[in-house]
């Protein structure tokens, strides 16, 4: 690896999931001035909104969408435009 060119400051960084506070370790260079305690250790933190514990494509749930009501307004807007 080429000298010089890498971050120096790596340290373990407490990333939470604000969605369903899921909270996760891992190393980071990302800087930030809040702190959370994860088993009796204080770590910095990162909040997310949306994680691999939260994504829709990871868990396999999925958010229900109001279809049939959006295609009513749809027809009832425009059916005065209908021949």
């Amino acid at each position: 690896m080429r000298k010089g060119i890498h971050p120096e400051n790596y340290r373990l960084v407490a990333f939470k999931d604000m969605s369903n506070d899921d909270v996760f370790i891992t190393k980071s260079t990302a800087e930030t001035k809040e702190t959370i305690e994860v088993d009796g250790v204080e770590y910095p933190v990162i909040k997310l909104e949306i994680s691999r514990s939260s994504h829709p494509y990871y868990t396999g749930k999925s958010k229900l969408i109001d279809t049939a009501g959006r295609i009513d307004k749809f027809k009832n807007k425009y059916s005065k435009f209908k021949k």
